[in-house]
Order: structure tokens, then sequence, then C-alpha cells
């Protein structure tokens, strides 16, 4: 809203730059493009609130961890970029708010959930191709992976108290949530699985469910969020193990560029390297995310849920 925005935010900066805010390629850009936008906004619009996504340290933190000399140019230009939007919004005497979404801390460990399911007889595959696609309809239980977090889902609800013991057993699983245990996290939403999984400070859940990587759908090797049963930091890597895939990818994209059908099949299937997650409650005080704001905030540590009300008293006092 508007509905001209769109077109009017296209005209004075262009196309938002896709590509370099998901995948491999996935740089300062598309974050420069969000904070260009909310300034332009701002000049001409006037909002009253204005709530701005920058992106930028998701990519690097995921696939390096806290790895300061790895990520060090990142937080020189994300720094840069949170200045220009300070700079902007304090000449305007507007209130500032500066909110992480999460913090993200180092992991070793990936937990292949829907693999660990289907071992136990309890995942339907459809073969396509000779590729196994997850049957989500008749499988009598199945994983959706959120980083540290997984929501388990039943078609059969007599093998709950079977998984949840599968589960709880399995190295790197921190805590298996059944109805009580989702409500005592605030978690029992209507959409949340049977069972909430969490995992360790260390490990994460991948959406893997075949057993052979030559099985392995098309997709898995593909930016392809929507295709996934679950999220995939893996789609931040080109694959390590391929000396030439920086040449495959430029062919993909010259066959795209000439109007060819393509596939940019440049994913790896290797879950270890991602290097960092968020999500679990088990991480240490210095992973928390923050909340700098020009208003007093009373408490030194707040819940998430009254991130509202600071949000509110900013606007309204």
């Amino acid at each position: 809203q508007p509905a001209d925005l769109r077109d009017k935010l296209q005209a004075a900066l262009g196309t938002f730059p896709l590509f370099s805010f998901w995948g491999p390629n996935a740089n300062i850009k598309s974050s420069q493009w969000i904070a260009d936008a909310s300034i332009w906004v701002d000049k001409a619009e006037n909002p009253t609130l204005s709530l701005i996504y920058l992106p930028h340290l998701d990519y690097c933190l995921q696939k390096f961890g806290v790895d300061f000399s790895k990520i060090s140019k990142e937080l020189g230009e994300i720094d840069k970029l949170v200045e220009e939007l300070v700079t902007h919004y304090q000449s305007q005497g507007t209130n500032i708010i500066l909110l992480s979404e999460y913090g993200i801390n180092d992991v070793n460990q990936p937990i292949h959930i829907n693999r660990i399911l289907r071992e136990n007889g309890l995942i339907s595959v459809r073969v396509e191709q000779d590729l196994e696609l997850l049957d989500t309809g008749i499988s009598k239980a199945f994983a959706t992976a959120d980083h540290q977090i997984a929501h388990v889902y039943f078609n059969d609800l007599s093998e709950r108290e079977r998984v949840k013991t599968i589960l709880e057993n399995t190295e790197g699983i921190a805590l298996v949530l059944d109805e009580e245990g989702k409500k005592e996290h605030h978690l029992n939403h209507e959409r949340s699985g049977d069972l909430i999984v969490m995992a360790e400070t260390n490990a994460w859940f991948t959406y893997y469910h075949w057993l052979d990587d030559a099985k392995a759908p098309d997709f898995a090797r593909l930016v392809d969020i929507h295709k996934k049963t679950g999220y995939d930091p893996v789609e931040m890597f080109m694959n390590p193990k391929n000396p030439l895939i920086k040449l495959r990818a430029a062919y993909k994209l010259a066959r795209k560029l000439l109007g060819f059908r393509y596939l940019m099949d440049v994913i790896p299937l290797d879950a270890t390297l991602v290097k960092g997650s968020h999500g679990g409650i088990r991480a240490g005080k210095q992973f928390y995310p923050i909340l700098i704001s020009d208003s007093k905030i009373s408490d030194k540590n707040i819940l998430a849920t009254d991130v509202y009300d600071v949000i509110w008293k900013s606007i309204f006092g």
C-alpha cells in the first residue's frame, strides 16, 4: 500500500535484486535496496511506523558461524548501512529501535529428522523418474524442519508416543514437546506440529528424507524454497566438491539468457557445510538477540513477546 508503490520504487531504485537476497550469491545489495527503499518511502509517505528488515548477517553467520576472521567484511558492510539509516531517521526526529530477529550460534551437527522417521517405517515416498518425493499425505508422520526447531505432523496419531520416544533418544535433540510442552513454551499454535522438537545448541534439523543422494529430488540441488519440506540453509553454498561448479553456473545462466529451459542445480547435499543456526533455547547469553531503543526499557532481559509493547510505547508513549 498504496497500490502503485512497487512501480514507484522500481522506477527510482530498479528491480529488487532477488538473487542477492538468497542463495550462493547473497550479498549486501539486497539489504542496500531495502534501506534505500525505506528512506524513499519515508520521504514520500512519512509513515507512522516503518519496519525495516536487513538480512545481510543472516548469510555469513549461517555459512561460517561466529568466526570474526571470516565475517568481518559483512559486519563492516552492515554497520555502514545501519549508519545511513540511523542518520536519516535521526534527522527526521524519529524514535529508532534496533532489533535482532534472532541470535545465531555455532553448530556442527545436522540432524536428518525425516531420515530417522523413514528408518523407523513412518515416511512414505513417491518415486518419480527414479527420484524420491516425500508423500506427506500417506506418511504416518513427517517433519518440517526450521533451523533448530522441527514440527512433526501425524497422519496416524497412534504412532505419536513411539515417535516421541525415538526422538527423545536421538543424539542432538534437546526437547520433544507434546501438548503440555507446547503450552509451556508458548508454541501451542493451531498450525504447530503435533510434536515440536528442539535441537541442542550445536545441532540443527535438515529436511532431507532420502537415504541415497542419487535419489534426491531434483529440487534438492536448487534454490527452491517452496518445494522443500523445510528450511534449507545449504542453498547458500555452491557444491565445493565440484571444481567446475562456477563454470556450470555460468553455462546455466547463459542458457537462461538465450531463452532455453534450465535448472540451476549447483547446490550441494552436504549439511555439514552449515556452521550457524538459531532457534534453540539453550544457547549462551552471548548469542541472545539484542534490542536497542531510544526509550527506557526497565528490564535487562525481556521476552520476545514483550517487543510489541516496546514498539507500541515508542509510538504512543
